[in-house]
């Protein structure tokens, strides 16, 4: 069987992928860009790791059209969240696979629903530091969970890694 090696600092990432029952490594490029691509993200570290199977993932938030990253500050934050209040918002994550042999990226798109957050509930979520490495300024596996309405799609992609896609997927690689 191929080393599989996870190109992701992420500790959801790593919890998600646990969940897959596949032995693999850890090693995070040095790709400074929190926007890089997945494909970047793998690529980097498949250089120097060729003889295994590398995945990476990055995932974004679109509100209207518009990419919220992570947030710099409180105030970043607020903007964000109150974007987000009381809206659908899509939550785009790509998984890159490399091999040796071959290598597919891939995108899972999800909807997320926001119940409408009181200036004091978002002051108390930024208060939380939750929403500091996170894209769209929550994390919806935590704390951020209070405010969720509604989602379509895979809850995993969301999180940050989508399980099931990638199980299937993967097999071909192994």
């Amino acid at each position: 069987m191929n080393k599989v090696i996870l190109a992701s600092g992420s500790p959801r990432r790593k919890e998600l992928f646990e969940t897959l029952n596949i032995p693999f490594d850890i090693k995070v490029s040095n790709v400074e860009n929190i926007e890089a691509l997945s494909f970047r993200k793998a690529l980097a570290v498949f250089k120097e790791n060729k003889d295994s199977v590398v995945i990476g993932s990055d995932t974004v938030v679109v509100i209207n059209g518009e990419v919220l990253g992570k947030p710099k500050n409180e105030e970043n934050a607020s903007v964000m969240l109150h974007k987000l209040s009381n809206k659908t918002h899509q939550v785009i994550t790509a998984v890159s696979i490399i091999s040796t042999t071959k290598s597919e990226t891939y995108s899972i798109v999800s909807d997320v629903t926001f119940n409408q957050m009181s200036e004091e509930e978002i002051i108390g979520y930024i208060n939380t530091k939750e929403p500091f490495d996170k894209a769209g300024g929550y994390a919806i596996q935590g704390y951020g969970a209070r405010f969720i309405k509604e989602i379509k799609g895979d809850y995993y992609a969301i999180v940050g890694l989508p399980v099931s896609s990638l199980y299937q997927r993967i097999q071909k690689y192994l």
